[in-house]
């Protein structure tokens, strides 16, 4: 390559290919007067000089080979199999990997459904032993809470949590069911013509 195919860099001071330059229409050559790499860097220390003086951290660039991608949530580098699609995106993929993704609907299923925190929820489990507080057999999984006040009554096995939710979050019609499984299945009192009392 000849010497006039060539420019030397006001930031490394190298002979280097003008291919090497941006374009700059204000130079008389058209050219920048920094080597594209020389540009990268400076831009790149300029960016964590602005971000350290308002306090704010800096991401680390980071080698990612074709067909993967750096989740900034977990800072694992993934391949794109790991990633759902998103077609707003400039790289067609979503910003959290499938695993973080999912992570994150846990925490704001709990949050908007329960006002609870992972943690929280975490404790109420231990203070379970780990286990549905109605069967005291199967794994503490499903948080349960009253439809009407939204209170959080406690973290049950999925069976025990549809069981209950099956006989309408009724405190009677559950006793009335402990009673029939017990052998003690109440009978309708006729107290009119066609009017029948119920147990309270």
């Amino acid at each position: 390559m000849s010497h006039l195919a060539e420019k030397r860099c006001a930031g490394c001071k190298k002979m280097l290919p003008l291919a090497s330059y941006a374009a700059d229409r204000n130079r008389r050559d058209g050219l920048q007067t920094r080597c594209r790499e020389c540009v990268a860097e400076y831009s790149a220390a300029h960016y964590r000089r602005r971000r350290e003086a308002i306090g704010k951290s800096v991401r680390e660039r980071v080698e990612v080979p074709a067909g993967h991608k750096l989740c900034r949530a977990c800072n694992e580098v993934k391949a794109h199999s790991e990633w759902h699609r998103n077609a707003s995106a400039s790289d067609g993929l979503s910003t959290r990997c499938k695993a973080c993704r999912a992570i994150q609907g846990r925490q704001d299923h709990l949050k908007r459904n329960y006002n609870l925190t992972e943690a929280q929820r975490d404790e109420m489990v231990a203070s379970q032993m780990g286990i549905c507080v109605i069967c005291l057999k199967a794994p503490a999984v499903h948080v349960d809470h009253c439809h009407e006040t939204g209170r959080v009554r406690g973290v049950l096995c999925f069976n025990c949590n549809s069981a209950i939710g099956k006989l309408g979050d009724d405190p009677d019609t559950t006793r009335r069911a402990a009673a029939y499984l017990e052998g003690n299945a109440w009978k309708p009192t006729l107290v009119a013509p066609g009017v029948y009392r119920l147990p309270s």
